[in-house]
């Protein structure tokens, strides 16, 4: 089930929402790395995480799935989001430099056919970085967060996905080691979790965020897709009836 574009805002603007912002956010800019010339596409509901490469990248662009909806962004200038099928997304082969994708995998219908379709538009030696909910992680577990939606996945199934389909993790980490509970304690108390978190280990994390390169060729071809066929009824020709 897909999360809709009014309820994904509406968390943002919450307390929990933009404190898992931040906290997921110090990971996504340091998985990025130097964004300077590159073009950048957030891909399923990324926009939160990506005004950082507004002014360095040459192009930045937000796909959202229409079943999802899109709300434009950024809030100052020219909207730069696309609404379409993230299975059939309108652009060349080749064209992006780096895919940001948070809310976008544990949404999608068909994993496998979205990974080959990142492979397509991802430039040679270009990188996608995803984030998604820890199947075992307290995030996952709760549903009043858009972490708690979809399907969520474990490191190896991750991992596996992304080597299927010719994509090689270079770089892991975890975020939101804090109970998703929206009480100001728990906001207060937010370093503590996440310094704990990791010494107790990735398993306690909410979400796996990691770094993928893309290899020279695909591992597995696109689907071709059936030509639906349309049964049209044997109808004769015959002239108007005057009434």
């Amino acid at each position: 089930m897909s999360s809709d574009v009014a309820r994904l805002i509406a968390y943002y603007k919450s307390p929990l929402g933009r404190l898992s912002r931040a906290l997921v956010r110090e990971h996504v800019v340091a998985l990025a790395g130097d964004v300077k010339g590159k073009r950048v596409l957030g891909l399923g509901f990324a926009t939160p995480y990506m005004r950082f490469a507004l002014e360095p990248a040459e192009r930045v662009l937000a796909f959202m799935p229409a079943r999802q909806g899109a709300s434009s962004w950024p809030r100052e200038g020219p909207s730069r989001t696309v609404l379409c099928d993230p299975l059939e997304m309108p652009l060349t082969d080749a064209a992006i430099d780096l895919t940001i994708g948070i809310h976008a995998l544990e949404h999608v219908a068909d994993a496998e056919e979205l990974m080959r379709e990142l492979w397509r538009i991802t430039a040679p030696n270009g990188h996608l970085i995803l984030v998604v909910p820890r199947r075992r992680g307290m995030w996952a577990q709760r549903d009043n967060t858009p972490f708690g939606q979809g399907n969520p996945y474990s490191g190896g199934q991750i991992e596996k996905l992304l080597r299927d389909h010719s994509f090689v993790p270079v770089a892991w980490r975890d975020a939101l080691f804090v109970p998703p509970i929206n009480s100001k304690l728990m906001m207060r108390s937010t370093r503590f979790w996440e310094g704990a978190g990791r010494v107790v280990g990735s398993a306690m994390s909410g979400v796996i965020c990691v770094r993928a390169r893309k290899e020279a060729f695909p591992a597995v071809p696109r689907r071709i897709k059936e030509t639906r066929y349309v049964r049209v009824p044997n109808l004769k020709t015959a002239t108007a009836r005057s009434g």
